[in-house]
Formats: C-alpha cells, sequence, structure tokens
C-alpha cells in the first residue's frame, strides 16, 4: 500500500504518547516489587486505568498506523478517535492514582513518583497533539463523529 503522508504526524505523536506509557507503565509497576513500596496505596487502584488506558494507546497507534499506510475505512478514523477519547477519561484516573501514590510514598520514594507524573504529563500532552492532528485531518471535534473521511 501507498503511505498517505498526512496521517505521519498523528502516527508520529501517538508514538511518544505510547513511549511515556511504557515508562509510566514500568516504573509503577516496579514499585510493586520494592519492599517498601509493594503495597503503596493508590498503585493498585491506578493500574485499574492504566491497563485500559494502554490498551487504548495501542490501539489507536494501530489505527493511525494503518491510515498512514493508506487504509481508508472510515471505521478505522472511528476506532482511532474513540480509543484517544477512553484513553484520555483513563488518564484522569491515572493521574488521580498518582497523586494518591505520591501523598502516600515514603520520603525517598517520592522523587520517584514525580518522576513517574512527569512521565505522565508527556504521555498525556502527545496524546492531546494526536487528538488535534486526527480532528484536523478529520474534521471533527473530537466528541462526534468525524466527516466521513475515505468512507
Amino acid at each position: 500500500m501507498r503511505q498517505n503522508s498526512l496521517w505521519y504526524p498523528v502516527v508520529a505523536e501517538i508514538s511518544r504518547s505510547l513511549y511515556g506509557e511504557q515508562m509510566v507503565c514500568s516504573m509503577s509497576t516496579q514499585l510493586f516489587h520494592i519492599p517498601e513500596t509493594e503495597d503503596l496505596k493508590g498503585n493498585e487502584e491506578m493500574h485499574t486505568h492504566l491497563v485500559p488506558a494502554s490498551y487504548h494507546r495501542v490501539t489507536a497507534a494501530g489505527s493511525a498506523q494503518r491510515l498512514w499506510n493508506g487504509e481508508r475505512a472510515a471505521s478505522i478514523v472511528e476506532t482511532l478517535i474513540s480509543c484517544l477519547q477512553n484513553a484520555e477519561q483513563r488518564d484522569r484516573q491515572v493521574r488521580s492514582g498518582l497523586s494518591v501514590m505520591r501523598d502516600a510514598a515514603p520520603a525517598a520514594y517520592k522523587p520517584f513518583i514525580e518522576n513517574i507524573i512527569r512521565w505522565q504529563d508527556d504521555t498525556e500532552r502527545h496524546l492531546q497533539y494526536t487528538k488535534r492532528w486526527t480532528m484536523y485531518i478529520t474534521g471533527s471535534d473530537g466528541n462526534r463523529e468525524p466527516a466521513r473521511y475515505g468512507a
């Protein structure tokens, strides 16, 4: 298939968001394996939202990649937009859990959790960039179905 360069910024931004998500997942999961933080308040609850947020980012990334590779089905665009919205909703709960974790953490681990929060900031920022590029390309406002791109 011929690549559609219009979608490259979406692929690039969701990839950056996904990279940040990898760091958040790795670092917050590491806390389960450290005796002082294995039962850290907020971590398990935060993961109940982090896991689906990751799924939605991965699905959005796959959808963006398919569009970049030249597929044009409107249902791919609808999947992309839906997953961006769902990831955004889950991110709010992830952020809430990270705040609980920061407040409950032993002093020695607060800087580590602050670093996780910075990665989450980065993850969310690139998700927003992804959403803006997608809205620009599709004519969607991000809260409704796009104009029938490539139906």
